[in-house]
Protein backbone atom coordinates (compact mmCIF):
# COMPACT_ATOMS: atom_id res chain seq x y z
CA UNK A 1 0.00 0.00 0.00
CA UNK A 2 3.02 2.32 1.12
CA UNK A 3 4.43 1.66 -2.12
CA UNK A 4 1.25 2.63 -4.25
CA UNK A 5 0.53 5.61 -2.21
CA UNK A 6 3.88 6.88 -2.83
CA UNK A 7 3.80 5.79 -6.61
CA UNK A 8 0.36 7.86 -7.14
CA UNK A 9 1.17 11.06 -5.52
CA UNK A 10 5.01 11.55 -5.38
CA UNK A 11 6.97 12.60 -8.14
CA UNK A 12 10.09 11.69 -8.29
CA UNK A 13 9.79 9.85 -5.05
CA UNK A 14 13.62 8.48 -5.15
CA UNK A 15 15.25 12.68 -5.10
CA UNK A 16 14.49 12.83 -1.70
CA UNK A 17 17.13 15.65 -1.17
CA UNK A 18 14.95 18.04 -3.22
CA UNK A 19 13.04 20.48 -0.52
CA UNK A 20 10.24 19.74 -3.79
CA UNK A 21 9.97 15.94 -3.38
CA UNK A 22 10.06 15.97 0.87
CA UNK A 23 6.92 18.34 0.34
CA UNK A 24 5.05 16.04 -1.73
CA UNK A 25 6.07 13.24 0.89
CA UNK A 26 4.55 15.71 3.64
CA UNK A 27 1.25 16.40 1.99
CA UNK A 28 1.24 12.58 1.45
CA UNK A 29 1.91 11.89 4.89
CA UNK A 30 -0.65 14.60 5.82
CA UNK A 31 -3.19 13.64 3.59
CA UNK A 32 -3.84 10.02 4.67
CA UNK A 33 -3.69 11.00 8.37
CA UNK A 34 -6.50 13.56 8.62
CA UNK A 35 -8.21 10.98 6.38
CA UNK A 36 -7.82 8.25 8.60
CA UNK A 37 -7.98 10.72 11.87
CA UNK A 38 -11.00 12.32 10.63
CA UNK A 39 -12.78 8.60 10.57
CA UNK A 40 -11.42 7.61 13.58
CA UNK A 41 -12.73 10.53 15.62
CA UNK A 42 -16.27 10.18 14.19
CA UNK A 43 -16.15 6.50 15.06
CA UNK A 44 -14.81 7.19 18.41
CA UNK A 45 -16.89 9.76 19.36
CA UNK A 46 -20.36 8.26 18.43
CA UNK A 47 -19.07 5.33 20.43
CA UNK A 48 -17.96 7.54 23.31
CA UNK A 49 -21.35 8.87 23.53
CA UNK A 50 -23.32 5.77 23.48
CA UNK A 51 -21.66 4.30 25.85
CA UNK A 52 -20.82 7.15 28.07
CA UNK A 53 -17.06 6.44 28.22
CA UNK A 54 -14.92 9.04 29.21
CA UNK A 55 -11.73 6.78 27.79
CA UNK A 56 -13.42 6.42 24.33
CA UNK A 57 -14.24 10.42 24.42
CA UNK A 58 -10.67 10.96 25.09
CA UNK A 59 -9.11 9.14 22.43
CA UNK A 60 -11.59 10.16 19.93
CA UNK A 61 -10.16 13.80 20.81
CA UNK A 62 -6.63 12.79 20.59
CA UNK A 63 -7.27 11.41 17.11
CA UNK A 64 -8.23 14.83 16.32
CA UNK A 65 -5.67 16.20 17.56
CA UNK A 66 -3.48 14.02 14.95
CA UNK A 67 -5.47 15.56 12.18
CA UNK A 68 -4.11 19.38 13.25
CA UNK A 69 -0.79 17.56 14.03
CA UNK A 70 -0.49 16.90 10.41
CA UNK A 71 -1.39 20.33 8.79
CA UNK A 72 1.55 21.68 10.90
CA UNK A 73 3.62 19.01 9.70
CA UNK A 74 2.77 19.47 5.87
CA UNK A 75 2.87 23.22 6.90
CA UNK A 76 6.56 22.62 8.12
CA UNK A 77 7.17 20.63 5.15
CA UNK A 78 5.56 23.46 2.50
CA UNK A 79 7.64 26.62 4.29
CA UNK A 80 11.12 24.11 4.65
CA UNK A 81 11.25 23.69 0.92
CA UNK A 82 11.51 27.35 -0.10
CA UNK A 83 14.86 28.40 -1.40
CA UNK A 84 17.60 29.99 0.14
CA UNK A 85 17.41 33.77 0.14
CA UNK A 86 19.58 37.03 1.35
CA UNK A 87 18.26 36.80 5.03
CA UNK A 88 18.36 32.87 4.84
CA UNK A 89 21.61 31.74 2.86
CA UNK A 90 21.00 28.48 4.46
CA UNK A 91 17.25 28.01 2.92
CA UNK A 92 14.70 26.94 5.65
CA UNK A 93 15.23 23.50 6.12
CA UNK A 94 15.08 24.12 10.31
CA UNK A 95 11.22 24.94 9.64
CA UNK A 96 10.62 21.26 9.80
CA UNK A 97 12.74 20.71 12.51
CA UNK A 98 10.06 23.40 13.88
CA UNK A 99 7.14 22.10 12.67
CA UNK A 100 8.04 18.61 14.37
CA UNK A 101 8.39 20.13 17.42
CA UNK A 102 5.41 21.72 17.58
CA UNK A 103 3.73 18.91 17.01
CA UNK A 104 5.05 17.21 20.17
CA UNK A 105 3.93 20.24 21.92
CA UNK A 106 0.21 19.49 20.43
CA UNK A 107 0.78 16.28 21.70
CA UNK A 108 1.36 17.02 25.25
CA UNK A 109 -1.61 19.26 25.23
CA UNK A 110 -4.04 16.19 24.57
CA UNK A 111 -2.51 14.85 26.82
CA UNK A 112 -2.53 17.25 29.63
CA UNK A 113 -6.81 17.77 28.92
CA UNK A 114 -7.01 14.12 28.76
CA UNK A 115 -5.81 13.65 32.11
CA UNK A 116 -7.75 16.11 33.84
CA UNK A 117 -10.75 14.66 32.00
CA UNK A 118 -9.67 11.41 33.88
CA UNK A 119 -8.74 12.67 37.28
CA UNK A 120 -12.43 14.08 37.30
CA UNK A 121 -13.73 10.49 36.08
CA UNK A 122 -11.54 9.09 38.64
CA UNK A 123 -13.57 10.75 41.71
CA UNK A 124 -17.11 11.46 39.85
CA UNK A 125 -17.44 7.89 38.15
CA UNK A 126 -20.39 6.95 35.49
CA UNK A 127 -21.45 4.41 34.54
CA UNK A 128 -19.70 2.88 31.19
CA UNK A 129 -22.13 0.94 29.03
CA UNK A 130 -20.57 -2.25 27.47
CA UNK A 131 -21.01 -2.83 24.01
CA UNK A 132 -19.83 -5.67 21.75
CA UNK A 133 -20.09 -2.90 18.75
CA UNK A 134 -17.43 -0.83 20.79
CA UNK A 135 -15.47 -3.05 21.16
CA UNK A 136 -15.49 -3.76 17.62
CA UNK A 137 -14.50 -0.12 16.68
CA UNK A 138 -11.73 0.03 18.72
CA UNK A 139 -9.85 -3.19 17.67
CA UNK A 140 -10.67 -1.42 14.26
CA UNK A 141 -8.97 1.83 15.33
CA UNK A 142 -5.87 -0.09 16.82
CA UNK A 143 -5.02 -1.69 13.52
CA UNK A 144 -5.50 1.48 11.27
CA UNK A 145 -3.26 3.42 13.82
CA UNK A 146 -0.49 0.49 13.63
CA UNK A 147 -0.49 0.61 9.59
CA UNK A 148 -0.38 4.41 10.26
CA UNK A 149 2.34 3.99 11.90
CA UNK A 150 4.19 1.59 9.77
CA UNK A 151 3.37 3.79 6.73
CA UNK A 152 4.83 6.89 8.44
CA UNK A 153 7.68 5.36 9.50
CA UNK A 154 8.72 4.21 6.36
CA UNK A 155 8.67 7.60 4.76
CA UNK A 156 10.26 9.47 7.67
CA UNK A 157 13.35 6.67 7.47
CA UNK A 158 13.12 6.93 3.44
CA UNK A 159 13.38 10.94 3.84
CA UNK A 160 15.46 11.04 7.31
CA UNK A 161 12.67 13.41 8.83
CA UNK A 162 12.31 13.55 12.58
CA UNK A 163 9.02 15.05 12.18
CA UNK A 164 7.50 12.13 10.21
CA UNK A 165 8.85 9.31 12.36
CA UNK A 166 7.70 11.55 15.24
CA UNK A 167 4.31 11.19 13.42
CA UNK A 168 4.65 7.52 13.66
CA UNK A 169 5.60 7.49 17.41
CA UNK A 170 2.76 9.38 18.03
CA UNK A 171 0.44 6.81 15.74
CA UNK A 172 1.92 3.77 17.31
CA UNK A 173 1.39 4.96 21.07
CA UNK A 174 -2.45 5.76 20.32
CA UNK A 175 -2.61 2.07 19.25
CA UNK A 176 -1.95 1.37 23.07
CA UNK A 177 -3.82 3.90 24.31
CA UNK A 178 -7.02 2.72 22.28
CA UNK A 179 -6.15 -0.72 23.64
CA UNK A 180 -5.98 0.44 27.08
CA UNK A 181 -9.34 2.40 26.23
CA UNK A 182 -10.88 -1.40 25.25
CA UNK A 183 -9.90 -2.82 28.83
CA UNK A 184 -11.84 -0.47 30.22
CA UNK A 185 -15.01 -0.97 27.85
CA UNK A 186 -14.62 -4.34 28.89
CA UNK A 187 -13.63 -4.15 32.45
CA UNK A 188 -17.18 -2.29 32.87
CA UNK A 189 -19.18 -5.80 32.35
CA UNK A 190 -17.48 -7.07 35.59
CA UNK A 191 -16.80 -4.22 38.26
CA UNK A 192 -18.38 -1.03 39.12
CA UNK A 193 -14.56 0.47 40.08
CA UNK A 194 -13.77 3.66 38.29
CA UNK A 195 -11.90 1.53 35.53
CA UNK A 196 -12.88 3.84 32.79
CA UNK A 197 -11.20 6.83 34.48
CA UNK A 198 -7.94 4.74 35.59
CA UNK A 199 -7.78 3.66 31.94
CA UNK A 200 -8.16 7.47 30.70
CA UNK A 201 -5.45 8.29 33.23
CA UNK A 202 -3.52 5.80 32.11
CA UNK A 203 -3.96 6.85 27.79
CA UNK A 204 -3.10 10.48 29.21
CA UNK A 205 0.24 9.38 30.53
CA UNK A 206 1.01 7.76 27.15
CA UNK A 207 0.11 10.57 25.10
CA UNK A 208 2.40 12.88 27.09
CA UNK A 209 5.13 10.09 27.11
CA UNK A 210 5.04 10.26 23.28
CA UNK A 211 4.65 14.05 23.08
CA UNK A 212 7.83 13.98 24.96
CA UNK A 213 10.12 11.76 22.77
CA UNK A 214 8.95 13.49 20.09
CA UNK A 215 9.91 16.94 21.26
CA UNK A 216 13.09 15.43 22.03
CA UNK A 217 13.66 14.09 19.03
CA UNK A 218 13.01 17.28 17.17
CA UNK A 219 14.64 19.75 19.64
CA UNK A 220 18.11 17.83 19.41
CA UNK A 221 18.76 18.75 15.87
CA UNK A 222 18.19 21.98 16.44
CA UNK A 223 20.26 22.13 19.25
CA UNK A 224 22.95 21.06 17.56
CA UNK A 225 23.43 17.39 17.44
CA UNK A 226 26.88 15.21 16.93
CA UNK A 227 26.81 14.46 13.21
CA UNK A 228 26.11 11.42 12.09
CA UNK A 229 28.49 8.38 12.53
CA UNK A 230 27.79 7.44 9.41
CA UNK A 231 28.59 10.39 7.53
CA UNK A 232 31.64 10.83 9.78
CA UNK A 233 33.01 7.34 8.76
CA UNK A 234 32.45 8.47 4.75
CA UNK A 235 33.70 11.70 5.17
CA UNK A 236 37.01 10.36 6.52
CA UNK A 237 36.50 6.74 4.06
CA UNK A 238 36.25 9.28 1.04
CA UNK A 239 39.38 11.73 1.92
CA UNK A 240 42.02 9.33 2.98
CA UNK A 241 41.53 8.00 -0.87
CA UNK A 242 42.94 10.69 -1.82
CA UNK A 243 47.04 10.42 -2.72
CA UNK A 244 48.10 13.39 -0.88
CA UNK A 245 45.75 13.12 1.89
CA UNK A 246 47.93 11.88 5.16
CA UNK A 247 44.98 12.31 8.04
CA UNK A 248 42.01 14.53 8.59
CA UNK A 249 40.67 16.47 12.32
CA UNK A 250 38.56 18.73 13.02
CA UNK A 251 35.94 17.79 11.45
CA UNK A 252 32.22 19.94 11.95
CA UNK A 253 29.12 19.15 10.57
CA UNK A 254 26.20 22.01 10.90
CA UNK A 255 22.93 20.63 9.90
CA UNK A 256 20.55 23.38 8.20
CA UNK A 257 17.43 20.72 7.45
CA UNK A 258 17.33 17.44 5.85
CA UNK A 259 19.51 17.75 3.04
CA UNK A 260 21.12 20.77 4.19
CA UNK A 261 24.27 20.46 5.64
CA UNK A 262 27.74 21.63 5.61
CA UNK A 263 30.95 20.12 6.57
CA UNK A 264 34.46 22.11 7.76
CA UNK A 265 37.52 19.64 7.73
CA UNK A 266 41.79 19.79 8.66
CA UNK A 267 43.47 17.33 5.91
CA UNK A 268 46.80 16.67 6.56
CA UNK A 269 49.20 17.24 3.36
CA UNK A 270 53.22 16.37 3.30
CA UNK A 271 54.64 19.41 3.11
CA UNK A 272 57.86 18.76 0.97
CA UNK A 273 55.19 17.90 -1.99
CA UNK A 274 54.37 20.75 -4.65
CA UNK A 275 51.74 23.24 -2.58
CA UNK A 276 49.95 23.87 -5.88
CA UNK A 277 49.65 20.16 -6.57
CA UNK A 278 48.40 19.75 -2.95
CA UNK A 279 46.07 22.37 -3.22
CA UNK A 280 44.37 20.70 -6.70
CA UNK A 281 44.12 17.83 -4.74
CA UNK A 282 42.33 19.39 -1.73
CA UNK A 283 39.94 21.37 -4.48
CA UNK A 284 39.07 17.83 -6.66
CA UNK A 285 38.02 16.47 -2.81
CA UNK A 286 35.95 19.32 -1.90
CA UNK A 287 33.91 19.03 -5.08
CA UNK A 288 33.92 15.02 -5.57
CA UNK A 289 33.27 14.16 -1.93
CA UNK A 290 30.99 16.80 -1.15
CA UNK A 291 29.21 15.49 -4.23
CA UNK A 292 28.96 12.18 -3.41
CA UNK A 293 28.13 12.76 0.13
CA UNK A 294 25.87 15.87 -0.85
CA UNK A 295 26.98 17.95 2.05
CA UNK A 296 28.70 21.70 0.74
CA UNK A 297 32.38 20.71 1.83
CA UNK A 298 35.42 23.02 3.04
CA UNK A 299 38.63 21.70 3.14
CA UNK A 300 41.73 23.58 5.28
CA UNK A 301 45.29 22.25 4.54
CA UNK A 302 47.75 21.39 6.80
CA UNK A 303 51.30 20.48 5.43
CA UNK A 304 53.19 18.30 7.91
CA UNK A 305 56.76 16.98 8.13
CA UNK A 306 56.68 13.31 6.20
CA UNK A 307 60.71 12.70 5.44
CA UNK A 308 62.35 13.58 8.63
CA UNK A 309 63.21 10.23 10.28
CA UNK A 310 63.71 11.96 14.10
CA UNK A 311 60.67 14.23 13.74
CA UNK A 312 58.33 10.54 12.78
CA UNK A 313 59.59 8.55 15.64
CA UNK A 314 59.34 11.52 18.20
CA UNK A 315 55.61 11.82 16.75
CA UNK A 316 54.81 8.63 17.10
CA UNK A 317 56.29 8.03 20.78
CA UNK A 318 54.18 11.15 21.64
CA UNK A 319 50.90 9.32 20.17
CA UNK A 320 51.70 6.69 22.08
CA UNK A 321 51.84 8.45 25.07
CA UNK A 322 48.48 10.56 24.68
CA UNK A 323 46.81 7.43 24.16
CA UNK A 324 48.21 6.46 28.21
CA UNK A 325 45.86 9.26 29.15
CA UNK A 326 42.95 8.78 27.21
CA UNK A 327 42.97 5.71 24.25
CA UNK A 328 40.52 8.10 22.15
CA UNK A 329 42.88 10.83 21.85
CA UNK A 330 44.78 11.67 19.01
CA UNK A 331 47.39 14.40 17.97
CA UNK A 332 47.84 16.03 14.37
CA UNK A 333 49.74 19.28 13.53
CA UNK A 334 53.04 17.70 14.72
CA UNK A 335 56.22 19.77 14.64
CA UNK A 336 59.47 19.32 16.37
CA UNK A 337 61.90 22.36 17.14
CA UNK A 338 65.47 21.67 17.94
CA UNK A 339 67.63 25.10 19.77
CA UNK A 340 70.25 24.42 21.78
CA UNK A 341 69.46 21.89 24.57
CA UNK A 342 65.85 22.38 24.56
CA UNK A 343 63.54 20.33 21.80
CA UNK A 344 59.71 21.73 21.36
CA UNK A 345 57.40 19.49 20.38
CA UNK A 346 54.56 21.51 18.84
CA UNK A 347 50.69 19.90 18.27
CA UNK A 348 47.43 19.59 18.86
CA UNK A 349 45.75 17.23 20.41
CA UNK A 350 41.79 15.96 19.52
CA UNK A 351 39.98 15.19 22.65
CA UNK A 352 36.24 13.60 23.52
CA UNK A 353 33.64 16.00 24.70
CA UNK A 354 32.94 14.31 27.68
CA UNK A 355 36.47 13.77 28.81
CA UNK A 356 36.78 14.58 32.63
CA UNK A 357 40.00 15.99 32.45
CA UNK A 358 40.26 19.81 32.19
CA UNK A 359 42.55 21.08 28.88
CA UNK A 360 45.53 22.20 31.06
CA UNK A 361 45.57 18.74 33.37
CA UNK A 362 45.86 17.18 29.65
CA UNK A 363 48.71 19.59 28.88
CA UNK A 364 50.64 19.08 32.05
CA UNK A 365 50.13 15.13 32.01
CA UNK A 366 51.65 15.17 28.07
CA UNK A 367 54.50 17.14 29.46
CA UNK A 368 55.20 14.81 32.63
CA UNK A 369 55.43 12.48 30.58
CA UNK A 370 57.56 13.29 28.03
CA UNK A 371 59.84 15.11 30.85
CA UNK A 372 60.26 11.29 32.06
CA UNK A 373 61.51 10.12 28.54
CA UNK A 374 64.03 13.45 27.74
CA UNK A 375 64.40 16.03 30.32
CA UNK A 376 64.94 18.72 27.78
CA UNK A 377 61.78 17.78 26.29
CA UNK A 378 59.12 20.60 25.96
CA UNK A 379 55.41 20.31 25.15
CA UNK A 380 54.00 23.11 23.02
CA UNK A 381 50.13 21.97 23.39
CA UNK A 382 47.03 23.04 22.13
CA UNK A 383 43.72 20.90 23.19
CA UNK A 384 41.05 20.75 20.59
CA UNK A 385 37.58 19.36 21.57
CA UNK A 386 36.19 16.76 19.16
CA UNK A 387 32.49 17.69 17.60
CA UNK A 388 31.91 14.21 16.05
Amino acid sequence: MTEFLLRSFVKDAERIDDPQVRERYGMLSSLVGAFCNILLFAGKFLLGTLTNSIAIAADAFNNLSDVGSGMVTYIGFKLASKPADADHPFGHGRIEYLSGLLVSFLILMVGVEVGKGAIDKIFHPTPVEFSVVAIIGLLMSIAVKLWMGGFNRKLGRKINSAAMEATAVDSISDAVSTAATMISVIAAAFTDLPVDGVIGLIVAVLILKAGWGAAQDTLSPLLGQKADPELVENLEKHLLAYDGILGIHDLIVHDYGPGRRFASVHAEVPCHKDMLLSHDIIDTAEREVGAALNIELVIHMDPIETDDAATNIMRQLVSEKVKEIDPTFSIHDFRMVIGGELTNLIFDICVSQDTKLSDQEIKDEIQRKMKAVDPNCFTVVLVDHAYV
